[in-house]
């Protein structure tokens, strides 16, 4: 009976021990580092969409301006021919 108690007293420290060290240490900052990469990825994202808008809205308003000064010109054109 010492014996089984004993060693079951050995088991359980060990499987609490370890589960301590794994959670403690070495998860958290695994899990920390995780979430600070997938928080910067979604920043990232979030930043390259605002970019492709901005760069849509300009290149929309681009070719809207060089529709209007190919328009002016050809106007240009027809009239002086």
């Amino acid at each position: 009976m010492f014996d089984m108690t004993f060693h079951t007293k050995v088991s359980i420290k060990v499987k609490t021990k370890v589960p301590n060290i794994v959670t403690s240490a070495a998860v958290p900052e695994v899990v920390r580092v995780e979430v600070v990469v997938v928080e910067l990825v979604v920043v990232v994202v979030v930043v390259v969409v605002e970019v492709v808008k901005v760069v849509i809205v300009v290149a929309a308003v681009e070719v809207v301006v060089v529709v209007v000064i190919v328009t002016v010109v050809a106007v240009a054109v027809a009239v002086a021919v």
